[in-house]
C-alpha cells in the first residue's frame, strides 16, 4: 500500500500529541462526550478530515443515532460509534454500529474508544455479519513501522478515495490461515509431502488418506479446519480455480479448419 508523503507528514506533525491526550483521557475516566470530540479532532488532524463538512455528529439511522459519520461528496462512507476512553470495547458495542450500519446499508463500521482502534467490514445477509478488518491501539502505533502507517491510511480522507479499505480487506480474504489452511490439505501439497516422506525414507510405505488424516487432526488447529471461515475459504479456492480453469479454455489455439476432401465428379 503506497502512502502519500503528505499523508505520512502529517501523521508525523500530529499524532504524537494525541497519543498523550488520549492516555490521558483514559486514565481520567472521561465522559463519552469527551471522548467524542477527541475521536472528532483525530479524524481531522490525523486522518485528514474536514471536521466541519466532512464529519456528521449523532447521525440518525431509522429512529437511532450513531456518534460519527464520515461523509465524502454526501455519501457515508463509514460509521463510527464511540465509547468512552475507560470504557473496554466489546462485542455488544459491537452489534449496536453493525445493527446502524445495517439499516443504511452502510459496509463500514469503526468501533473506538480513542484508544482502541477497530474496522469492521460489514456482510449483508441473513443473519447480518461482519468481519474485522484490522485493529490497533493508536498509544502504540509506531510510525517507523510500515504496517502500522498502513493501518491509520486505511481510516485516512486519502484512503477513502483510494478504496484503501476494499483493496486491504480482499488481501485479508485471500491471504490468510484458513485459506493457507485448505492449500496445505489440498492434493498437489499432501502428493509433494509424500514424495518428501519417501525421498527420506525409502521404505516407508505411506498413501495420501493418511497424510491428510495426519494434517487435519494432529498438524493444524480445529479452528482453520472446521466452520464458516472455513467454508467461505473453500469457496474462494473454488471460484479461482474455476476462473483459472475458463482463463485456460480461453488461451488454448484454436485448432486450424481441417480439409474437406470433396470426391471427383464422375
Amino acid at each position: 500500500m503506497k502512502i502519500p508523503k503528505k499523508v505520512s507528514a502529517r501523521f508525523v506533525a500530529s499524532l504524537k500529541p494525541y497519543q498523550a491526550v488520549a492516555l490521558a483521557q483514559k486514565n481520567r475516566d472521561v465522559s463519552e462526550a469527551d471522548t467524542v470530540t477527541l475521536v472528532k479532532d483525530i479524524l481531522a488532524d490525523v486522518f485528514g478530515y474536514d471536521k466541519y463538512t466532512e464529519l456528521t455528529s449523532e447521525q440518525q439511522i431509522r429512529g437511532t443515532y450513531c456518534d460519527l459519520a464520515v461523509k465524502l461528496d454526501g455519501q457515508i462512507k463509514y460509521l463510527i460509534e464511540v465509547k468512552s476512553a475507560g470504557v473496554t470495547l466489546n462485542d455488544s458495542h459491537l452489534r449496536q454500529a453493525i445493527n446502524y450500519a445495517a439499516h443504511q446499508g452502510i459496509e463500514w463500521v469503526v468501533l473506538t474508544n480513542a484508544i482502541d482502534w477497530r474496522l469492521y467490514r460489514v456482510k449483508f445477509g441473513q443473519p447480518i455479519d461482519f468481519d474485522l478488518v484490522t485493529a490497533f491501539d493508536i498509544t502504540a502505533i509506531n510510525l517507523r513501522q510500515a504496517d502500522d502507517q498502513c493501518r491509520l491510511f486505511l481510516l485516512c480522507r486519502e484512503g477513502i478515495v483510494s478504496d484503501a479499505m476494499g483493496a486491504y480487506h480482499q488481501h485479508a480474504q485471500l491471504l490468510n490461515k484458513y485459506t493457507v489452511a485448505q492449500i496445505v490439505q489440498s492434493d498437489a501439497i499432501v502428493g509433494v509431502i509424500r514424495r518428501e516422506l519417501r525421498r527420506a525414507f525409502p521404505d516407508l510405505k505411506v498413501d495420501n488418506s493418511e497424510i491428510s488424516d495426519i494434517l487435519a487432526n494432529d498438524v493444524l488447529k480445529r479452528e482453520v479446519t472446521e466452520g464458516e471461515k472455513v467454508k467461505e475459504a473453500q469457496q474462494r479456492l473454488k471460484r479461482a480455480a474455476n476462473k483459472a480453469a475458463r482463463g485456460a479454455d480461453k488461451a488454448k489455439p484454436t485448432p486450424p479448419n481441417e480439409p474437406v476432401l470433396q470426391e471427383a465428379a464422375e
